[in-house]
């Protein structure tokens, strides 16, 4: 794992430790202290977002034999930052109804029933959130997936490769063995018929001896 991932990571973990603290006490605050407070953590959540952006780049940079953990921990993390939002969502809205009640003078049954409104749709984009997450995690294991098949296809041609270019060294040996053991046989043929030469020669001398021996009687 980098230098980098390492740090990122830890500078996650304090920020969003910040966060969550600072969210615990959006309720108990009120006016522009409470304003200020929600302004604070949207800052330091975008702050998040961009680290967490910076350990995925990370990620992708690390060999795809050990990608895998560090993925889970990406997964664990998302999950996190996702709960904040939620949280933060959750804190915001109770923020904005005692804002809208202070201004307009809502009494308390519209204010609960606006407010009971504005957690369900909360809870729908979170779940609308949850399933964009779980598309967008399917697409990152897809490419890493196709990123290992090509790692394992570009393997196997090195190793078609090789073995081409054994079959063509195997292909040339045999080349030169056939034209030497070619040589040789036309060597033996050669030797033979002037041994059979030699032997008529020889066969042919004695005839002519003898018969000149029993023509002087």
């Amino acid at each position: 794992m980098s230098a980098e991932f390492q740090g990122y990571e830890q500078d996650y973990g304090v920020l969003t430790a910040e966060i969550t603290g600072r969210i615990g006490k959006i309720p108990k605050l009120s006016g522009d202290e409470k304003k200020q407070m929600v302004i604070n953590v949207e800052k330091q959540l975008e702050e998040a977002k961009e680290l967490m952006e910076q350990m995925d780049l990370e990620v992708r940079e690390i060999p795809a034999q050990s990608r895998a953990m560090y993925s889970n921990r990406m997964r664990s993390y998302k999950q996190e930052m996702s709960k904040l939002e939620a949280d933060f969502k959750r804190s915001r809205i109770a923020y904005s109804d005692e804002v809208r009640h202070e201004l307009l003078g809502d009494d308390g049954s519209s204010s609960e029933s606006q407010r009971a409104h504005l957690l369900d749709n909360t809870e729908r984009l979170e779940r609308s959130s949850r399933r964009l997450e779980a598309g967008y995690q399917i697409a990152v294991e897809t490419e890493q997936i196709g990123q290992n098949i090509l790692e394992d296809l570009s393997q196997d041609r090195e190793k078609i490769q090789r073995a081409r270019d054994r079959l063509r060294e195997t292909d040339t040996n045999l080349g030169k063995s056939s034209r030497i053991l070619t040589g040789m046989l036309r060597r033996i043929i050669q030797n033979r018929i002037l041994l059979v030469v030699l032997g008529i020669i020889i066969v042919f001398t004695i005839i002519l001896a003898i018969y000149f021996s029993f023509r002087g009687h």
